[in-house]
Order: C-alpha cells, then structure tokens, then sequence
C-alpha cells in the first residue's frame, strides 16, 4: 500500500510540473501545437512519461484547459471574491483579469483568448471544453453585475448579460491589441471604457430615482 501510494504522490507531483508548461506552451504554440513528443522534450520526459500522464494527445488538450482553467480560478476570481458584493467585487473581478493578463500569467496572454480563436470553428471535445469555460466566466461575471443592481450600485434596468458581454468584448480587446502591438496601452483603454460603461449604467439608476 505505501509503495503504490507513493507512486501515485509522484505521478501527481510530475503531472502538476508537466502542466506547468503544458498550459505556457498553448497560449503561444496553440493546443494544436501541444504534442506528447515535444511536451517531453520541453520537460526532460521520455515520450513514454508522458503518454502515461495522460494517454493520448486529446488528453493531454483537454487536461491543459483544465490545469489553465484551475490557474484562473486563483488568479482572477478568487481574489475577486475578497472584495465586498456588489460594486467593488464587480470592479475587482475586472481588475484581477486585465492584471491576469497584463501580467503575462500565461505568456501568450490569456489562455481561454488564443484557445477561443484556435477552436472556435473546429467542434470537438476540446472546443467544448474551451467554451465551457468560456460561458462559466461569462455567467461568473454577469452574476457579478447581477449583485450589483441589487445593492442599488448599478441601475434596475441593467441588462446584466448584455453588460457581461461588453465588458468581455474590452477584455478581449486588450488582451489582443497588447500581444499584436507589444503595448500596455490598450489595458488604459479598456479600463477606459469599462468606467464608462458602469458609469452609464449608475447614472440610468440615479436619474430613475431622481424621478421618482
């Protein structure tokens, strides 16, 4: 029993290191790109290392979403979920993730971006994995928006799918613009234009109490 729970600390432990550099090497190879053979070389495995982590090439894809999805649950929404709801819990999740990508946590930007530009026309298990997570971080952040309408931060009316969706589509932007120009400054613009966009949904709440 201590042997074989050993060997099983030991493969956990190699396939956590192999992620490690799955995940660095999609956001600027592609998932396509991710190969047993070269993700061996990459970490100084045997081929044979690796196909036993994970099987097979579409294994090791779908693991790498999900070690990619793990890593941007504790860098963008954990930390989020310290501010206070409403508002400033709203305004920290969309810091967090231009900081996410700013920072170059993954070194091709965000991981979900390139994966989303890579799978979106080509179904498969790997696609619907991208998009699963895709849609948590758009209901994620929709939920987000939607406690702030009810802390009275936000107006009622607030469409908070519709708003969801703006603020992804300036996240999105800037996370490519950075990557295409080698510039921060699309990240000032996005912050840019998200102020605005909350702005203009806490005058609509203030000026439908005014009338009131």
């Amino acid at each position: 029993m201590t042997v074989t729970d050993g060997r099983r600390a030991r493969g956990d432990v190699s396939r956590q290191a192999v992620m490690a550099v799955a995940v660095d090497l999609a956001t600027v190879n592609g998932l396509d790109g991710l190969s047993i053979g070269g993700l061996a070389s990459a970490v100084s495995m045997s081929k044979g290392g690796i196909a036993g982590l994970f099987g097979s090439k579409e294994e090791l894809q779908l693991a790498t979403v999900a070690a990619a999805a793990e890593i941007f649950q504790h860098t963008v929404i954990a930390p989020a979920l310290t501010a206070p709801a409403g508002l400033p819990r709203l305004r920290a999740l969309i810091e967090a993730w231009l900081d996410y990508s700013e920072s170059r946590v993954f070194p091709g930007g965000c991981f979900f971006a390139a994966a989303t530009a890579e799978y979106r026309s080509r179904p498969g298990p790997v696609r619907d994995a991208v998009a699963a997570n895709l849609l948590r971080w758009r209901t994620f952040l929709a939920e987000a928006i939607t406690r702030a309408i009810a802390a009275g931060d936000l107006a009622e009316s607030t469409d908070a799918t519709q708003l969801a969706f703006e603020i992804s589509a300036m996240l999105d932007a800037a996370n490519d613009q950075s990557l295409m120009f080698d510039s921060a400054a699309p990240y000032a613009r996005a912050r840019s234009a998200v102020d605005a966009l909350l702005e203009r949904a806490r005058r609509t709440g203030l000026a439908h109490r005014n009338e009131r």
